[in-house]
């Protein structure tokens, strides 16, 4: 049992910056009694929070592990757990909890407890991390924590320093809990306001074309399966155009196998996230041109013009194909937004970092 001179086991929570720590700090408050309770020998517990970005500049999880070893050498700690909203891989596997026994240290990689429930889960983890630094070193018949049904053991090939126990996401499951994560960690309800200019453009196109009587006539004309077609085809343009528009698509830096599945992921969790906000757009779309017609339109002046009397139907019908249009028209005001702006409103802070770093790795590559 690792303890403190004082009796007590002194646990420092080392967390990224925005959600990780967010996630510390709320769990902060209840882990001591938690801790206490479930280690059933009266130990008490003592929690510290340091935000700072540990993940800068890799994603390496033996390098990580090195830096934390280094910060908690510098510090009275007993036990540190790190976190981090970055998806962390090691030989072409997902890694979800890294765990030396010998340095009492953990690494958590948040993704890899999916996108549901997260700070519940991001808790029972750390307490199980911390329970198992703080008693006995595991047996190689250790099981995955209960409480993670899709996580396994994984030891590593060759002659690496290995941790006491290592964790991986693994299967089709497992690939699905680790991308819902990474949505999550870009918090893709962000992307709305964080587009004021894009926004604007749509509302805008949105407003002018609610009280034109060629749109009046066309959204009369439509049937419903064309309406379903214009609104997939307006957000998939609003997605595209975002992802092309401000570089959003990684490319791997090399045809590496593992480097090839990194890359799918992380375009999978781009596309996710701008997609999911795009349709939060398009639903705000929709009820602000509902507002705006059932203020502006005149029933007589409408009917004079489709032939068609105007009523929940057509107000419905209306707002509907009007928020397509819109939508296509804040795709184009996008292109006023910068490139920083679109990665600040579809990423993590840590994933911005991330992408920022590979940038500035590839545009200080040598040309060939």
């Amino acid at each position: 049992m690792r303890m403190s001179s004082q009796g007590v086991t002194v646990v420092a929570l080392l967390a990224d910056p925005d959600a990780p720590t967010e996630i510390a700090q709320r769990m902060a408050r209840t882990l001591p009694t938690r801790l206490a309770t479930k280690s059933g020998q009266e130990r008490r517990f003592k929690i510290e929070v340091i935000s700072e970005p540990f993940t800068a500049g890799t994603e390496d999880p033996p390098t990580l592990m090195r830096r934390i070893l280094d910060r908690r050498s510098a510090e009275n700690w007993d036990i540190v757990v790190a976190l981090t909203d970055l998806p962390l891989h090691l030989h072409g596997r997902k890694l979800a909890v890294n765990l030396s026994h010998e340095h009492g240290l953990a690494l958590l990689s948040l993704p890899s407890l999916g996108g549901l429930r997260l700070p519940k889960r991001a808790r029972q983890a750390v307490e199980e991390a911390v329970l198992r630094l703080a008693g006995p070193p595991a047996t190689e018949a250790e099981e995955p924590p209960q409480n993670q049904p899709l996580l396994e053991r994984s030891a590593p090939p060759g002659k690496e320093e290995a941790p006491d126990l290592r964790y991986v996401a693994s299967g089709p499951r497992g690939y699905l809990r680790v991308l819902s994560g990474m949505v999550r960690a870009n918090r893709p309800w962000r992307l709305v306001p964080g587009l004021s200019k894009a926004l604007a453009a749509a509302l805008a196109t949105g407003a002018v074309a609610t009280v034109n009587s060629t749109v009046w006539i066309l959204a009369e004309a439509l049937s419903a399966p064309r309406l379903v077609i214009a609104m997939v085809g307006s957000v998939g343009i609003m997605i595209g155009w975002l992802i092309v528009d401000a570089q959003l698509w990684h490319r791997s830096a090399d045809g590496s196998p593992e480097e090839r599945q990194r890359a799918r992921l992380y375009n999978a969790s781009t596309v996710l996230t701008v997609g999911i906000g795009v349709l939060v757009c398009y639903v705000g779309l929709m009820v602000i041109n509902l507002v705006w017609a059932l203020f502006i339109l005149n029933d007589r002046v409408f009917a004079s013009m489709t032939r068609t009397p105007l009523d929940a139907a057509e107000y419905w019908t209306l707002s509907w194909f009007v928020a397509s249009v819109a939508t296509v028209g804040g795709a184009l005001g996008s292109g006023l937004e910068s490139d920083e702006a679109i990665r600040a409103a579809a990423y993590s802070k840590r994933e911005q970092e991330r992408r920022d770093s590979l940038q500035d790795n590839h545009s200080h590559q040598p040309s060939k």
